[in-house]
């Protein structure tokens, strides 16, 4: 199977797979550029002998200091037709940057790439609801980028905001 699926992506999808970087598992994986994210992923998807319909994980990695650029968008699919076969994609993106979203391709991706928006800071274009979703609307920052201090920039804001919202809350009735 993997030979398979190395031949297909290298043969349909030259120009936008990127080196690969030795990594020490038995997962295949690819690295391909954002910009043709959602084709591969809904020829993976479509592939009648592939089938990769099932999104298991959608995550990300901070690589602070050791590659350019700097993060990593992990996207883990499997084939329940292949006895769940996995394969990774892996797409770099720099500071700033957008990755276009999968929802369109697989609706259970809304959740996950805001998770990776809220704690990371990587945004997702044509996402139908781009916000945070874990933490508070005020938060600032990305708790979980390698600069971010251990101990917090401080939050009393957050805490001044609470009591303000409640305090009028209470004014007002």
């Amino acid at each position: 199977m993997k030979e398979k699926i190395t031949e297909y992506l290298n043969s349909r999808f030259p120009e936008v797979l990127l080196p690969q970087r030795d990594i020490n598992t038995n997962l295949l994986y690819f690295t391909i550029q954002k910009e043709s994210l959602q084709i591969v992923v809904q020829a993976l998807k479509d592939h009648p002998e592939f089938a990769f319909t099932y999104l298991n994980d959608l995550t990300s990695i901070d690589w602070l200091g050791k590659r350019e650029p700097r993060f990593e968008v992990v996207y883990l699919l499997r084939s329940p037709k292949n006895k769940h076969f996995r394969l990774q994609l892996r797409v770099p993106v720099e500071e700033g940057g957008e990755v276009p979203s999968l929802v369109s391709i697989f609706p259970a991706a809304n959740w996950p790439e805001r998770e990776v928006y809220d704690l990371m800071g990587i945004s997702f274009s044509n996402h139908p609801q781009m916000e945070r979703l874990i933490m508070p609307d005020n938060f600032i920052g990305h708790p979980l980028r390698k600069d971010y201090p251990l101990e917090g920039p401080g939050q009393d804001y957050l805490i001044e905001d609470l009591l303000t919202i409640h305090v009028n809350e209470d004014i007002a009735s």
